[in-house]
């Protein structure tokens, strides 16, 4: 009895710095492919020669794909853990596809022929094999941080270093494809390919450096471990369901990723279309959007959480990304560079709502480890299948979207771009509001951190 006791005690202590930092980067490579995947192939695929309907199908073929992965990796991985093997595999499987994503038509190549259903079958496969692996790396990641410690702020902190993490990684993306949007010109489909295909492999590169050590400083979560020696039942599906409380977290971080996701991947189109800004603005109106979410990422770190911070904090970084959204709407091209002003309230406002997002789904798991990867696969695959609709839809209407040179610079044109980047997310934060504001979420006393991340 006393050495349950210690051992609960060891693991509802506070986390360490290191601890904290090897988890946080083992998302990197994800992340940096994600980041290109949403900003850059809507635009990669429209500009080779793809119309926006069938850019939008390879889209929504790797949507599907991730959403469906998530839903058997999440049950996989409780019924026989192992985190890190699947996270080393999915990374494996991310790394040798989504060069193929981004490296030019293989099949086209191989027949001979430049077809455009050709082309979009082709595109399609790589697609959805990269968002295999990407699903695989994202749900054991993700629900290894409940069988990491027991201390909800440490759960927290972790969510919150890992989305930092992210911002790094979104950073280096951006910072890769400045360069290379700078120096390798683009006047051919194959030239474009070519841009394209040195951000794929750069990024890739980055990404699996952090990789590896996340895989050499990071075990296998003891907790899993115990609970598989002990023989604990494994959670059924209907648990969950049964809870409100879990419907009501899906809901916000459905509506949380719609935010993210649909701005992210008509930013581009926004500020080179409709308000016509330089080439360079594709990378650096999204930097500064990460900056400001990897700064203030890195201050929540440093916060005791609650269950009404967590709510407050939402509600904050929602009801900013709907005034970010009304700016969007309204912002005339003469007075484009506000953008930049615009884009430090976005990220700060996605930091604030994708944190304490991934938090409430730690609330949400508790204690219930036997069933957290299940938890996080089926959040993910709402996730992803809401996404994959929402762009397939809006990238569909994109061709009907009217040309806007002959329009007054004064004159702020509803465009699909414009509903698309700042009504969706804007109406979509609110009812993240509202819903989060109806939860009863509890909470047990929290620790603070041992090690404050910026001591």
């Amino acid at each position: 009895m006393i050495h349950h006791s210690e051992d609960d005690e060891s693991l509802t202590k506070p986390l360490g710095r290191c601890s904290v930092f090897y988890y946080g980067i083992g998302h990197m490579l994800n992340d940096i492919t994600s980041a290109c995947w949403f900003t850059y192939l809507l635009v990669f695929l429209t500009d080779i020669g793809l119309s926006p309907s069938d850019a939008a199908v390879v889209m929504l073929s790797g949507q599907v794909a991730d959403g469906l992965t998530t839903i058997f990796a999440g049950e996989l991985i409780d019924r026989f853990g192992h985190f890190k093997v699947w996270h080393i595999a999915g990374s494996l499987l991310v790394a040798v596809s989504f060069s193929s994503v981004f490296g030019g038509c293989l099949p086209c190549k191989l027949i001979g022929s430049d077809s455009a259903m050709l082309q979009t079958i082709g595109y399609s496969v790589f697609a959805a094999i990269f968002n295999v692996g990407w699903a695989a790396t994202q749900v054991s990641h993700m629900s290894m941080v409940n069988c990491i410690t027991l201390n909800s702020t440490s759960r927290v902190v972790l969510a919150s270093c890992r989305n930092a993490f992210t911002m790094v990684a979104n950073l280096s993306l951006y910072a890769v494809a400045f360069v290379v949007f700078n120096i390798v010109r683009a006047g051919t489909p194959a030239a474009v390919e070519n841009q394209y295909r040195w951000i794929a492999y750069i990024s890739i590169f980055i990404g699996g450096c952090f990789v590896v050590v996340f895989a050499i400083g990071t075990r296998e979560p003891r907790l899993k471990l115990e609970a598989h020696v002990k023989g604990y039942v494994r959670i059924s599906w209907m648990y969950w369901f049964k809870k409100i409380l879990y419907h009501q977290v899906a809901l916000v971080y459905m509506l949380t990723r719609l935010v993210t996701n649909v701005s992210q991947a008509f930013l581009a189109f926004y500020v080179i279309n409709d308000l016509q800004m330089s080439l360079s603005s594709k990378a650096l109106v999204p930097a500064i959007i990460f900056v400001c979410s990897f700064v203030v990422s890195i201050l929540l770190q440093e916060i005791k959480w609650t269950s009404q911070r967590l709510k407050g904090f939402y509600t904050a970084g929602g009801l900013l990304w709907v005034l970010c959204g009304i700016g969007i709407l309204l912002l005339p091209r003469n007075m484009n560079a506000y953008m930049y002003i615009l884009s430090i309230f976005i990220g700060i406002a996605n930091a604030l709502i994708m944190v304490t997002g991934v938090g409430m789904q730690s609330v949400l798991v508790g204690r219930d480890l036997n069933g957290c990867a299940f938890v996080y696969g089926s959040l993910s695959f709402m996730d992803k299948m809401i996404c994959g609709v929402a762009l397939f839809i809006l990238e569909s209407y994109q061709r009907s979207t009217p040309e806007l040179h002959n329009c007054s610079p004064s004159y702020h044109f509803f465009s699909l771009n414009r509903y698309a980047l700042g009504f969706v997310p804007a109406v979509c934060a609110l009812l993240g509001v509202i819903v989060t504001c109806s939860m009863n979420l509890q909470t047990p006393i929290l620790v603070p951190l041992e090690e404050p991340l910026l001591g």
